[in-house]
């Protein structure tokens, strides 16, 4: 008897589409975002509609309308687990930057500016501390400045710990991770995102390529009015960012490249947000050059190898 059922993404993960397959029922899982719902300002919405919404989506995927919702693809435990590493160096990162302004900023409100908590002669300087009119800090300050010194420190040694795992597991291996860091202004803290968010997934063209990661335009032509929503932004948000910082760098590192020089020739001496813009399309570009080069091994024209 074949059976087969669906469920939406979310914070289940994906051992359950694999337990159901395991035992031989066809599953699906969708994207939420992609389910049609009733447009009218308030919906009523309970488990019962939901449900039956997600009834109605299976039964057309069944009749053949694949436009009806998207699928998401389900990566391999092991990919799902390599991406582990770069996701955690991100939160710690951003945990770590939340310690340093807390301590910046109490001691702001004292006069002091010249304070670097992650320097590691930070016990000493932390005790010849004193205000501009040479008073010593206050008893309870002093205590919450310390306890956010001694929180930071060991966030810095996780950083460092995973950016060590990040560094091995991609020398080790020649997959989609590692391959971009042969590209000069690659490193490890960009080629780990895209491999394990972006290319490991088998994307036909470049159109999907630019689709998954939300840099797609938004077209609103209707009737006789022809409006442009801008980036669509439905993607892979966290390899968004990534593309958009790599591409920074990429024009610092790789000047002579032809990406660079496309976003070169048509900025300019044009500063502010039409330098932002451009930039984004850069990344774009870019990314789609690296996705060639990870598939096929075609090195993005002009782009230096690493020695």
């Amino acid at each position: 008897m074949r059976v087969a059922c669906c469920f939406e993404a979310g914070y289940d993960g994906f051992w359950l589409h694999r337990w159901l397959c395991a035992r031989g029922v066809e599953n699906r899982v969708l994207d939420a975002a992609s389910l049609l719902v009733d447009r009218r300002a308030r919906r009523a919405k309970t488990d019962r509609l939901d449900a039956a919404g997600l009834l109605r989506t299976l039964m057309a995927l069944e009749r053949g309308e694949a436009q009806v919702c998207r699928i998401v693809p389900v990566p391999t435990p092991e990919q799902e687990d390599a991406r582990r590493r770069s996701r955690e160096r991100a939160r710690l990162v951003v945990e770590r930057g939340q310690h340093s302004r807390r301590v910046k900023g109490l001691l702001m409100t004292q006069g002091i500016r010249d304070f670097e908590p992650t320097r590691r002669d930070w016990p000493a300087r932390f005790g010849a501390l004193h205000t501009p009119d040479g008073q010593p800090l206050a008893p309870c300050l002093r205590a919450e400045v310390l306890r956010e010194c001694r929180r930071l420190w060991p966030v810095m040694e996780m950083i460092a710990e995973v950016e060590a795992e990040l560094r091995d597991a991609t020398q080790a291996e020649d997959g989609t991770a590692a391959r971009p860091t042969r590209l000069r202004g690659i490193g490890l803290a960009f080629a780990p995102v895209l491999g394990h968010e972006v290319f490991f997934r088998d994307f036909r063209n470049r159109r999907e390529v630019g689709g998954y990661l939300g840099l797609a335009p938004s077209p609103w032509p209707s009737g006789k009015g022809r409006r442009d929503q801008g980036l669509s932004k439905a993607g892979n948000s966290r390899a968004r960012r990534t593309a958009i910082e790599l591409a920074w760098l990429w024009l610092r590192h790789q000047p002579g490249s032809a990406v660079a020089r496309w976003f070169h020739e048509r900025v300019g001496c044009s500063k502010g947000r039409m330098r932002r813009i451009l930039l984004v399309a850069t990344a774009r570009k870019l990314v789609m050059a690296l996705w060639r080069f990870v598939t096929d091994g075609t090195v993005p024209s002009g782009a230096v190898l690493k020695a």
